[in-house]
């Protein structure tokens, strides 16, 4: 599929219920962000649920539906090589979420994809994220 001159390698969307995200916390604490979020998402899940328990939340269940995004557009789910805290979404400067792979996951990936794009948003007790990935160029 072409838009826009980019050729699409996959698509994929989540979307995830804050309340869910939060239950799953209070059940597992820690545990579960280890799980779930790559070491630098860690500290800025940290830094915001210090300031504010909401805001961590958000954070954390934005992370989670970017990953349940991500694992569909490359088509693998959540199968070796891809793993909760191997995909990172992190914010550049400007604020745009970019796409940053662990190691294991990022030589796989390179092999048969282009860039990735991620777009993140919450609203109440929902967040979504929606992920293009471009196939490799010809």
């Amino acid at each position: 599929m072409t838009l826009n001159g980019m050729h699409i390698g996959g698509i994929g969307t989540d979307i995830t219920y804050i309340s869910r995200i939060e239950s799953t916390y209070e059940r597992f604490g820690q545990k579960f962000v280890r799980r779930i979020l790559g070491p630098q998402e860690q500290q800025v899940f940290m830094r915001r649920w210090q300031r504010h328990h909401q805001r961590g939340m958000r954070y954390l269940a934005t992370r989670f539906a970017a990953k349940e995004a991500f694992s569909k557009a490359i088509g693998l789910g959540m199968r070796m090589p891809m793993a909760w805290s191997r995909m990172q979404t992190l914010n550049a400067p400007s604020g745009k979420p970019q796409v940053v792979l662990a190691p294991e996951l990022d030589a796989w990936y390179r092999e048969r994809f282009g860039p990735a794009h991620i777009s993140l948003t919450d609203e109440s007790d929902l967040v979504m994220a929606f992920a293009v990935i471009e196939a490799l160029a010809s």
